[in-house]
């Protein structure tokens, strides 16, 4: 089973590979627009998606020291970064997390600042808790640019900006790097797969699925969160929505210029967003770990999903692959995988305070 965070190294990788990777990256200024997902791939190579920018950026970070995990527990930190940015914790956004799988040191991209003209920010948190700013002035980096994508001042019907939802995920599977999002076709949900080293253009892929909640077929409604997930033996991407279906799609399917159904084969429950997705191995069984807006953390069970029919007809209630809630996890924000038995989170208190730390995997 393919996992997010675990795909991105095999172990028969060679040096000449990954020196060929890193060898890819030119040193200069790395003009983020924004900061949003955030994945890490081979080599410490931390990618970068920048909705405003309508760019994914590769970042060479150097961080390539193996390290082992374990837990790990940092508090206050929206007021530890606001001290390092020289700001106030109203003052800054953390958008994503992303945990580097070899030195376990911990990524977040983070807006300093209000609106669509706060500045990217990518920090680093150390093990040891210790905070720096990643230097993108001068810093190893490759970036492509996302074609077709809604113009920069355009709004939605609730006064919105559409481009920030021209990256909604990001993740590196098998050599390319997945992104999820908007564009401005008529069938605006996308799904792009981009061969790394970046060359060429990033083509893409309509998808639609369809919501058994709203009883319609969706082409507008945006992935929010998806992983690549081996089902019946067979690549996947397993997609979920606002307000919450779960859709799998076949990786094989996701061609440039098609238009892709994807089977609907849950509905977890409307009024929510999901924000993360997990995956992992517990005493022989797979699962799946996904935190939203407002129902909590849930887990699912990853056996055995192509047993599950697809939704075609409305539903009144949850319906398909089953959950549970974990108790006493709330205000789960981020989440990460961290190592084999652990899950990295950002927690937010009712106070505003943010925790950064790990959760032993249910």
């Amino acid at each position: 089973m393919l996992q997010r965070s675990l795909l991105l190294l095999s172990l028969g990788a060679s040096l000449a590979f990954s020196a060929n990777l890193t060898s890819s990256l030119k040193t200069g200024k790395a003009d983020l627009k924004s900061a949003g997902p955030l994945a890490f791939g081979p080599e410490g190579i931390l990618f970068v998606g920048d909705p405003m920018g309508a760019q994914v950026f590769a970042l060479a970070t150097g961080d390539t020291k193996s390290a082992a995990g374990g837990e790990m527990t940092f508090a206050a930190l929206n007021d530890k970064i606001a001290a390092l940015l020289g700001t106030s914790a109203d003052q800054i956004l953390i958008n994503d997390l992303a945990v580097n799988p070899a030195s376990k040191n911990v990524y977040l991209s983070v807006s300093r600042g209000k609106g669509p003209e706060a500045a990217a920010v990518i920090v680093k948190v150390t093990r040891d808790g210790k905070l720096s700013e990643v230097d993108l002035g001068k810093i190893a980096f490759a970036s492509v640019v996302l074609p077709n994508v809604a113009a920069a001042d355009a709004k939605d019907r609730r006064g919105s900006l559409v481009r920030l939802e021209a990256i909604t995920d990001v993740e590196y599977v098998d050599g390319n790097v997945m992104v999820a999002g908007l564009s401005n076709e008529e069938f605006s949900s996308t799904l792009r797969s981009i061969p790394f080293p970046f060359a060429g253009k990033a083509a893409s892929t309509n998808v639609e699925m369809y919501h058994g909640a709203h009883g319609r077929f969706e082409t507008n409604s945006p992935v929010r969160t998806f992983t690549a997930y081996k089902i019946a033996n067979k690549q996947h991407i397993l997609a979920a929505y606002t307000c919450t279906p779960l859709v799998k799609f076949p990786v094989s399917d996701l061609k440039p210029g098609q238009k892709v159904m994807g089977t609907t084969i849950a509905e977890l429950g409307n009024r929510n967003r999901p924000l993360d997705m997990v995956v992992y191995q517990k005493a022989g069984a797979n699962y799946i770990l996904m935190n939203n807006s407002s129902r909590g953390v849930m887990k699912l069970p990853g056996d055995k999903l192509e047993t599950f029919e697809g939704i075609t007809k409305p539903v009144a209630d949850k319906q398909g692959v089953p959950y549970e809630t974990i108790a006493g996890l709330k205000g789960v924000e981020q989440l990460a995988r961290f190592d084999e038995t652990h899950a990295m989170m950002l927690v937010k208190a009712d106070n505003g305070s943010m925790e950064l730390k790990t959760l032993a995997l249910p």
